[in-house]
């Protein structure tokens, strides 16, 4: 019995002791298992970061590609209005080119000039006067001069607005001063009263003077001119104020007459700041002043030097 006990006894120490080699045997791979476990486990929560990064940078890629077309469709647009703007420029270059080509465009436009006139001039009345046919001494010689005439002036043009202050494009107003000396005739035989050497009323005998007989003219009128910027450009006066002095005096020894002007013609600049023209002129006098009316017109060409 004693030697059965201490079998079992033996028995259990030998079973304890295996057990006890073993678990000491197990624990280092029990160990490595669960670190390796937690390496894993790491290593899946690095993976799904990485993941969600890259759904995230692939989102951002998507919307940038998508502005990027957007902007691309944007710009073939804009590439596309631009396109048909230069079709249409080019379309109508086209059509208005012959027109250019006749007017002549591409001048420097010039906003003042100074010009030099002369041609015909014409009387509407015939002149009486203090030296001439006089109706208050009618003595000796009484000659009248004749209505056709010659004038010769000068002027210059300032530019006040180049589209009549915005009502008309390509359309320049200018401002003129203008001086005009026009001559009747320079052998009208003088009265036998005050032309005549001597005076007749001194008992002279009939010896009549030449008398020339004249008007100068100042003026200051509105000048409307078309077509800007080509070297053929039409003008207008609707209307100007003139003051006009006659040689000899009337009969009643006035000099000065206040009328209106209005006239027309055109400019062509043939060479660098130069130009020619014609024109044509009417001077309206309120009838006659002290029994001369000194309404008439003109009609000749100039030539201007712009500045």
């Amino acid at each position: 019995m004693k030697n059965l006990f201490n079998g079992v006894r033996l028995t259990s120490r030998v079973a304890a002791g295996s057990f006890l080699i073993a678990a000491v045997v197990a624990a280092p791979h029990a160990l490595a298992h669960d670190a390796a476990a937690q390496r894993i486990k790491q290593l899946e929560q690095s993976l799904q970061a990485i993941q969600t990064e890259l759904q995230k940078i692939k989102s951002e890629s998507s919307q940038s590609v998508q502005k990027i077309n957007s902007i691309e469709q944007t710009t073939n647009q804009t590439v596309q209005k631009v396109n048909d703007l230069e079709e249409r420029k080019a379309a109508f270059v086209e059509r208005v080119d012959p027109i250019t080509k006749r007017i002549g465009v591409d001048v420097t436009e010039k906003t003042r000039m100074l010009f030099f006139r002369g041609g015909f001039a014409h009387m509407m009345n015939h002149r009486d006067g203090v030296t001439i046919q006089n109706q208050v001494l009618p003595i000796g010689a009484q000659d009248q001069a004749d209505k056709q005439g010659w004038y010769a002036g000068a002027g210059i043009d300032w530019a006040l607005t180049r589209d009549v202050w915005g009502f008309m494009p390509k359309t320049t107003v200018f401002a003129e001063l203008m001086f005009e000396y026009k001559q009747f005739g320079a052998h009208v035989l003088g009265n036998g009263a005050v032309g005549n050497a001597p005076s007749m009323l001194a008992g002279g005998a009939l010896n009549p003077i030449n008398v020339t007989v004249s008007q100068f003219t100042v003026s200051a009128s509105p000048k409307i001119k078309f077509f800007e910027g080509s070297k053929l450009r039409p003008w207008i006066i609707p209307a100007g104020f003139a003051v006009h002095v006659m040689s000899p005096p009337s009969e009643s020894i006035t000099y000065i007459t206040p009328g209106v002007q209005f006239g027309a013609g055109i400019d062509y600049n043939f060479w660098k700041d130069f130009f020619i023209g014609i024109d044509g002129r009417y001077q309206l006098t309120a009838g006659k002043s002290d029994g001369v009316n000194l309404s008439g017109m003109t009609a000749g060409g100039y030539i201007g030097i712009g500045f």
